[in-house]
């Protein structure tokens, strides 16, 4: 069996994997693929620093902006959109270059995903009002009379686990515990992985970030918040997408609506962006392996 290449550009955010990611492309006929939880969504262009036109002139890229910001975008909702594009790509004879920095989903595409049903939008939305009406102890009481089992894993303040435990025997009528244990949905065997993790220092990511976030500043970032606020406060865009969360947004609507000073907020967003990217490092860290179907893992500063 011929063997299909597929790059893998992970990292931090400011980190510079669109860069690299478009001189491959340039090297190698690629066409970019995007890999951002953010980005993946449509109406904060700026803020979730999507490549800008040029870069779109000088090689194809898909999967940014392709979701209204209304619509649920798992791990395994971006695999199932990206599956058929890496398909459609190789056949075209091009190369895949899956770029950015959400773990999961780079995960998801190499390592598989369990073959858990898609969580409907309203039995999220009514698990997380109980968590909120009961509080965790007695969320975590309530839990643990459905599944057990699941209970038992976690600690009862493991918010985000529980809920996820609840919504899915709420959705499936099994247990997350037998979902887990069924094979993984993985890749077709002749897919191999080249990956580059690009991984800077320290100091210089934390100056990146705050650099970049002056520049997104001085080039629109405010009046792009400012639509965005004014689309939720519309109902246009509805509460809680992930999209309100992207770094820096929340800060800015506090400034918008007069909530905090604009130096306060871009301290506040430079801070979350730091953290962010600290986190991101140490996951790409540890959670990329080698593997059967990862032909070399290269790490770049």
């Amino acid at each position: 069996m011929s063997k299909s290449k597929i790059h893998i550009i992970g990292g931090p955010t400011a980190s510079g994997k669109s860069a690299h990611a478009l001189e491959l492309a340039s090297e190698e006929d690629g066409v970019i693929i995007n890999a951002d939880s953010m980005q993946v969504y449509d109406g904060l262009h700026l803020l979730t620093a999507q490549p800008p036109q040029e870069d779109f002139e000088k090689a194809p890229h898909l999967l940014y902006s392709a979701l209204h910001p209304n619509e649920p975008c798992s791990a395994g909702n971006w695999r199932e959109m990206v599956e058929p594009i890496i398909h459609e790509t190789l056949r075209d004879g091009k190369i895949p270059i899956i770029v950015g920095g959400s773990g999961l989903y780079i995960k998801a595409l190499m390592d598989g995903l369990s073959p858990i049903p898609d969580i409907p939008q309203e039995v999220r939305d009514r698990v997380v009002a109980l968590h909120e009406e009961l509080g965790n102890p007695r969320f975590y009481d309530a839990l643990h009379e459905r599944d057990p089992i699941m209970a038992e894993r976690f600690h009862p303040f493991h918010t985000a686990r529980l809920i996820r435990a609840y919504e899915v025997i709420e959705a499936t009528g099994k247990s997350l515990a037998e979902w887990q244990e069924l094979p993984l949905i993985t890749p077709p065997d002749d897919w191999i992985f080249h990956v580059n993790l690009i991984l800077p220092e320290r100091e210089t990511l934390y100056n990146r970030c705050n650099e970049r976030f002056l520049w997104m500043m001085d080039n629109g970032a405010i009046e792009e918040v400012e639509a965005f606020d004014i689309a939720l406060k519309s109902g246009e865009i509805v509460d809680n997408v992930p999209l309100i969360k992207a770094l820096g947004a929340p800060a800015l609507r506090e400034y918008i609506n007069g909530d905090t000073s604009k130096d306060e907020a871009i301290t506040k967003a430079q801070g979350q962006t730091r953290q962010y990217a600290k986190r991101q490092i140490t996951w790409f860290k540890h959670q990329i392996k080698k593997q059967k179907n990862v032909a070399s893992i290269k790490i770049l500063n």
